[in-house]
């Protein structure tokens, strides 16, 4: 049965890691119960913004009454915009020769391989060193290229012990390079189709047992780029060096796989929301306080407490230091960036295709909304909800019937209805 998709949060010491998975889970939008039944302390549950089906032109035309009928099970929808539960993973011990054992290495690349994507959050004032102790100067590029360094020499390390026995096994049982890699790295949880992809990406001709070292070093490289897509969440985008760092990673890495955040700026922000000083939507632009709403109209001031100056001076260095120079404090963004790498489809599950209701709560639509992995089918979906249960047969908006084989992205058979039983 498709699992739930896993994002592993990575940092050293010190880079605000913490930091970033506390603003990622103490969203406000907390609501009902969680879908995972088993959290262990090193599991949390992140929240992802999407689109809601409920606010879609095309349903809302034919149903005006969607978007207040609106009642997810968990997570919540306000205007259009749902938060979508996603399990996170702390993968603590990062530190320069973890694959050789050093600090809680052993550990964090056991735990790393559990992971869809990864999160790397990466200080970017250049004030703490590869450890995580204070300094000045540093170049928190080298944060970047010594995870990856860490991944590869464990992986590839792990797979030039046995070379020789993999070649002589691979000849004698008349394998593909996709079966016998499948093999190897299965335990780093790969599929099939992920080694696939990798092999495709490179366009080997050679048959496996001549792969020269340097062949099977790309392949181990490809392998990490399709298994572990990474996220670069660039935090602590406030501090006065984090500009010339900023510049300096931007120029050799891809732009849609950096983040530039302020974990601490988001987690302030809420803790003030929730106190009555401010209003703040997760990852907006715009924080409005007590005297900007006197200021628009409100005599009440919407209600909110009263600053004193120093809170006041902090909101408007706040302002003017992150919301207005990067857009957001970009921790909401950094669970969107991930799913985008990931290429998660949120599917809605409804009993009532017509209605969209699910027959349990009365009128309330768009009860449920699952996240599954690009490349999914219809038949992935019913799995991931109903289990091992028979399918009669699928339908989507409309009442068309869908088959089993048939793709699912956004848009496209993303609502659905299943019936359960023999067809």
């Amino acid at each position: 049965m498709p699992r739930d998709p896993l994002i592993g949060l990575v940092g050293k010491p010190s880079s605000g890691k913490s930091t970033t998975l506390n603003s990622l889970t103490d969203a406000s939008s907390k609501v009902g119960n969680f879908p995972f039944t088993t959290i262990d302390p090193q599991r949390a549950i992140g929240y992802l913004q999407i689109p809601c089906a409920c606010s879609r032109p095309a349903l809302v035309s034919s149903h005006p009454d969607l978007p207040t009928r609106c009642k997810p099970n968990y997570g919540s929808c306000v205007e259009g915009r749902r938060s979508v539960p996603i399990e996170l993973l702390d993968v603590a011990g990062l530190v320069p020769g973890a694959h050789e054992g050093k600090g809680l290495g052993n550990k964090f690349l056991d735990d790393l391989r559990h992971a869809d994507a990864l999160v790397h959050v990466v200080d970017v004032s250049g004030c703490t060193d590869a450890e995580g102790k204070a300094t000045r100067g540093y170049d928190p590029s080298q944060d970047i290229a010594w995870l990856r360094s860490e991944i590869v020499h464990w992986i590839l390390g792990n797979l030039m012990e046995k070379w020789g026995g993999i070649k002589r096994r691979h000849i004698a049982v008349k394998a593909t390079a996709v079966e016998t890699l499948q093999n190897q790295f299965s335990g780093y949880g790969s599929t099939p189709p992920i080694i696939a992809r990798c092999l495709d990406r490179l366009n080997l001709k050679e048959p496996l047992q001549n792969w020269s070292d340097a062949t099977i070093e790309r392949v181990v490289n490809a392998f990490i780029d399709e298994k572990f897509p990474t996220v670069i969440a660039l935090n602590k985008i406030d501090h006065p060096d984090a500009d010339k760092n900023i510049a300096k990673i931007a120029k050799v890495h891809d732009a849609k796989t950096l983040v530039l955040t302020s974990a601490i700026s988001e987690v302030f922000l809420r803790k003030l929301a929730k106190q009555g000083f401010i209003r703040y939507v997760e990852g907006s632009e715009f924080v409005d306080t007590r005297d900007d709403l006197i200021e628009a109209g409100d005599p009440d001031g919407g209600g909110l407490k009263e600053m004193d100056e120093k809170l006041k001076t902090r909101i408007e260095n706040l302002r003017d230091m992150v919301l207005y120079r990067f857009g957001s404090t970009g921790v909401v963004q950094v669970l969107s960036r991930a799913a985008e790498l990931l290429g998660l489809v949120p599917v809605f599950p409804v009993r009532n295709i017509h209605s969209f209701s699910s027959g349990s709560a009365g009128s309330a639509v768009f009860r449920d909304c699952v996240l599954v992995k690009r490349g999914s089918t219809v038949g992935d979906v019913f799995r991931k909800v109903m289990g091992d249960a028979p399918l009669a047969y699928a339908e989507t908006v409309g009442g068309v019937r869908v088959s089993e084989d048939d793709g699912v992205t956004v848009g496209k058979n993303d609502i659905l209805s299943f019936k359960v039983g023999r067809a």
